[in-house]
């Protein structure tokens, strides 16, 4: 039963990661043409394509692939259920479903700004994938930086933002 949970979680969330890098790249208009870009877009398209004839996109948010990430979240936990054998409240479900969602996409960006800062030391040159990290993590790093400027070449918005990511995963409590 354990390898059962294990299973149905593991693929349920590398999928719903996939689909949630996808919203993300869409939202920071992310380069197209990144390599990482195209594995997201491809991996997702079978199942985006359908649901964007009957949702629309609204501004820079693709409600399609939004609608697709809260149907795999809501998946996991019908599947998992049904594997223990749990009667299904859809109320909790959903619920849980939508909370899942949230709490793995702070979890996608807690390790996206950690590898950025990472490469950071490290990287030389122009990178694709460090490319990619930056203009993920921009958005949420460049505000902080307003209020908080570098100290001495010391850049703590990755660790202001590390630090209220985890406090917004405490609270979501999932």
């Amino acid at each position: 039963m354990e390898l059962m949970r294990f299973l149905i979680t593991i693929v349920f969330e590398l999928f719903l990661m996939v689909v949630i890098l996808r919203v993300w790249l869409q939202a920071a208009r992310a380069d197209f043409y990144n390599p990482v870009s195209q594995f997201v877009v491809k991996a997702t398209n079978p199942l985006v394509l359908p649901l964007r004839k009957v949702i629309p996109m609204v501004g820079v948010w693709d409600l399609a692939t939004i609608v697709l990430a809260l149907l795999v979240s809501i998946a996991k936990f019908v599947a998992l259920y049904a594997v223990h054998g749990y009667p299904m409240i859809w109320s909790d479900i959903l619920l849980v479903g939508v909370l899942s969602a949230v709490s793995q996409f702070l979890q996608l960006l807690f390790w996206i700004v950690l590898i950025r800062a990472l490469l950071s030391w490290f990287a030389q040159g122009y990178n694709p994938m460090q490319a990619i990290l930056v203009q993920l993590t921009e958005p949420f790093l460049a505000p902080i930086r307003r209020i908080i400027p570098p100290l001495g070449g010391l850049d703590l918005s990755v660790l202001v933002l590390v630090i209220g990511i985890q406090a917004l995963r405490i609270l979501i409590g999932i």
